[in-house]
């Protein structure tokens, strides 16, 4: 089982590693990876050792809150005649899993309840509600709450802060500049009252910055420190220090006036929080292509219910429902067109820019666009198994996912907390053994610890994977990790499968050569065999057969020769049709039409061969077009430096032929299914970084064989399971996009992890005072926490800037 978890209350990547380590050690979990940038908690579990109650407990024991997904809705109830049907009605929907809290007021006749919808969906409320006896009546008021935003819950804290900072920086250090006190609060004439009003000042600051203490102090105690720990630690030492010295004052030795730190102790909370305002803004700038496809689906549908045309939220369609869509409106779920003809705009999800023509039998995607007619349509996938659904959940799944490259930061930030309070202790106790005074002790003390936050360091990564993934979404290609982007980034081999990838993969008849039969009559034998076939080319013959209007023969046995062809029972005679291997394993001579054969493979088409009663009657060719992008995609791959090859199950000849046509010089032709990862094997063996480009089913073992599987299509369980990445279009222009892509992601997490790390390696040596030895400054705590909040806006900035990419 594969889980993920909303972890909220973690202040940096000291927090993820502690989540991630606790969640390790339960029995049954085989993997655990918490993201710091995303704050989820991926896990991948035995269900019958650990539950998911368990996870969460684990979570809430090391500190931090599972976040569910949670929204409160109000029905209204039909049928109730006393308060104990609402008792009722309340009691039959508390059961239900998932429900967190249910009111029934029978006065108003409304049910409002707050579920968490990855457990219960609103559909099953409303079959417990009939359960116990009432109705739903249809125009449900839903009421949502809305997902709380980080980032103005922040912008308040500063906002209210930075009421109370001002002037405190204006009391405390305006004098120094020139700036008159009135004299009640002046230092020289009144220093306890100079001291008391910034006492009065720092308290609400530190009061709005409460979390820092509740968390920071908390882990402290559970000896696992993490950033807020540090903050916690410098402002108190400040605050404390600060308290200290009013006593001293009121003592009467004023000189403490001077050697106040309550300042320091509130403005670097106003910065930190101002830092984490704009960590939250471009986060949420970072997720922006999750809201987008997330946004595509509307609100509610237009269903048909007992014989009415009725609108209802989206939660409520079910599979089998018959729905209307009207020109211009967008289709909400998945389906079969039972009625009417269309043309559809499915480019908000396969990037194919041509409007899809629609009609009865055809399927529709959810979140698409009805252009020109009317139709009906029935519901076959809802909810979270529609194609929009599995593609935001396959990027969410990318987005919380993390890069080997991660690992380094990791392990970096697991001991880098409890490293920088050594360092502060060990650099306060160096200067107050060399003679330095107690106040310049503390500034050492502060510095260090609100300079060295190692949130830079556990953005680095996952921030450029989002943008990276993100981005790629709004390509149409989807990349499932931050595993599969790191390899993708070095990729020298591509190995391209040629029927449905290559080429169109809807081929066509072009010649009907025969030996003592009508060409009508090998038609017919060929098009009745392989009337039950999936396969392009016996598509293509049956295809060919309708539009001549020849009636099909009844088939009295079927069996497929895998990799051959198929033989066949018709009129009590055997029928075989497939390739020449075919031919020969039967022992059919083929001598007297091979010069034909060898033409028509030369000119790139397939040549399949009919035989009945032991004797070879004809030759039915079929070509399959290349697609306009291939030549150029193949073009711009090499010119990127890469080896492209061409894995087919057709003959040399054909398959050459096609090559030609697009470039290609490296042919790997009659390969069985089951042999296509062997071949991707080869290729690894001589040290070849292989990805396989293929339709996601037929090719499914090459795809999991070869280091990067890349699935044509538009997006099958099949494809999505088997690949690495998923082309939403079946343009193989997406594939030096998601190399190109890989790359300049991987480049942005280089880049990021190296400023990460120098700001580290250069901050604290400085604010532990290297500079002042050689006769240089003293570095202000104030400044310390600027600089710390800059460092982790900066890579998160960094990670912005691949929102640029151009495909």
């Amino acid at each position: 089982m594969k889980d993920t978890f909303k972890i909220e209350g973690m202040a940096c990547s000291a927090c993820a590693n502690r989540v991630e380590r606790a969640t390790k050690k339960l029995e049954g979990v085989e993997e655990a990876s918490v993201n710091f940038a995303t704050e989820t908690l991926m896990i991948k579990y035995d269900e019958s050792k650990l539950s998911k109650e368990q996870i969460e407990q684990t979570v809430e024991k090391a500190g931090y809150k599972v976040h569910k997904n949670t929204k409160q809705y109000t029905f209204n109830i039909e049928g109730m005649t006393c308060s104990a049907c609402a008792t009722r009605v309340e009691k039959m929907t508390s059961k239900l899993e998932g429900v967190e809290r249910s009111s029934v007021n029978f006065a108003t006749e409304k049910l409002t309840i707050t579920i968490d919808e990855d457990k219960v969906s609103p559909t099953q409320i409303k079959n417990a509600v009939e359960k116990a006896g009432y109705k739903v009546a249809e125009g449900k008021v839903q009421e949502e709450k809305e997902e709380k935003d980080p980032s103005k819950a922040l912008l308040k804290r500063f906002i209210f802060s930075l009421i109370f900072a001002v002037p405190l920086l204006i009391i405390s250090m305006g004098h120094m500049v020139g700036m008159p006190l009135p004299e009640i609060i002046d230092p020289m004439a009144n220093g306890l009252n100079f001291a008391l009003i910034q006492l009065v000042l720092t308290v609400p600051v530190m009061l709005i910055g409460y979390k820092f203490y509740a968390i920071g102090l908390k882990n402290l105690v559970k000896l696992s420190p993490n950033m807020d720990s540090l903050i916690a630690v410098g402002t108190l030492a400040a605050f404390v220090y600060g308290l200290f010295a009013i006593y001293k004052i009121a003592g009467g030795d004023h000189e403490y006036a001077m050697h106040l730190y309550f300042e320091s102790a509130a403005v670097i909370l106003v910065l930190i929080t101002l830092g984490k305002y704009l960590e939250a803004v471009s986060k949420g700038k970072t997720s922006q292509a999750i809201k987008k496809l997330m946004g595509l689906a509307p609100k509610t549908a237009t269903v048909i219910r007992n014989n009415q045309e009725v609108i209802v939220p989206l939660e409520e369609v079910v599979v089998g429902d018959i729905i209307i869509v009207k020109p211009g409106e967008k289709l909400p779920v998945d389906g079969e067109v039972v009625e009417g003809i269309t043309s559809v705009d499915e480019s908000m999800l396969t990037g194919e820019s041509i409007p899809v023509e629609k009609f009865p039998g055809s399927p529709v995607i959810g979140a698409s666009i009805n252009k020109t007619g009317l139709i009906r349509y029935r519901a076959t996938k809802v909810g979270k198994d529609t194609a929009l659904a599995q593609i935001v959940k396959l990027v969410e799944d990318a987005q919380g996912s993390k890069a080997p490259i991660a690992k380094l930061a990791d392990v970096i930030s697991s001991y880098f907390v409890p490293v920088v309070i050594g360092l502060a202790i060990l650099a306060t106790l160096a200067w107050l053994i060399a003679g330095e005074s107690v106040v310049f002790a503390l500034t050492i003390f502060i510095s260090v610890l609100v300079i060295a936050c190692p949130c830079a360091l556990g953005l680095a990564t996952p921030t450029a994977i989002m943008v990276g993934t993100g981005k790629g979404a709004e390509h149409g290609v989807l990349i499932k990790g931050g595993e599969a982007l790191e390899t993708t980034y070095k990729i020298n081999t591509i190995v391209f499968d040629k029927t449905g990838t290559i080429t169109e993969g809807k081929p066509r008849v072009t010649d009907v050569i025969t030996h003592d039969m009508s060409k009508e009559e090998v038609l017919i034998l060929a098009a009745s065999a392989e009337k039950g076939s999936e396969h392009p080319l016996g598509e293509a013959i049956v295809r060919e057969a309708q539009e001549k209007g020849l009636a099909f023969k009844n088939i009295e046995s079927f069996n497929a020769i895998p990799g051959h062809g198929i033989e066949v029972t018709i009129d009590g005679q055997q029928v075989l049709l497939g390739n020449k291997k075919l031919m020969v394993e039967r022992q059919i001579p083929t001598s007297h039409l091979e010069n034909v054969s060898d033409q028509l493979a030369a000119e790139g088409k397939t040549p399949m061969y009919i035989a009945t009663q032991g004797i070879l009657r004809g030759i039915i060719a079929v070509a399959d077009t290349v697609k306009p992008s291939s030549k150029q995609a193949i073009k711009t791959l090499q010119e990127m430096g890469i080896e492209v090859a061409m894995i087919t199950g057709d003959n040399r000849k054909t398959a050459e032929a096609i090559a030609k046509q697009v470039g290609i010089d490296l042919v790997l032709a009659e390969v069985l299914p089951e042999d296509k990862a062997n071949e991707v094997k080869k290729l690894q063996s001589a040290s070849r970084k292989v990805a396989m480009v293929g339709d996601g089913i037929n090719d499914a073992p090459a795809l999991a064989q070869a280091d990067i599987g890349i699935a044509i299509g538009s997006g099958t369980d099949v494809a999505i399971e088997s690949a690495d990445i998923v082309l939403m279009r079946s343009d193989l222009m997406d594939v030096p996009t998601a190399i190109k892509l890989s790359k300049a992601t991987i480049r942005n997490i280089k880049q990021n992890l190296f400023w990460a790390f120098a700001y580290n390696v250069l901050g604290i040596p400085v604010a532990m005072g290297i500079l002042h030895i050689f006769g240089g400054p003293l570095m202000n705590p104030m400044i310390a926490a600027a600089a710390m909040s800059f460092s982790s806006v900066s890579v998160l900035l960094n990670a912005l800037r691949l929102r640029r990419f151009k495909a």
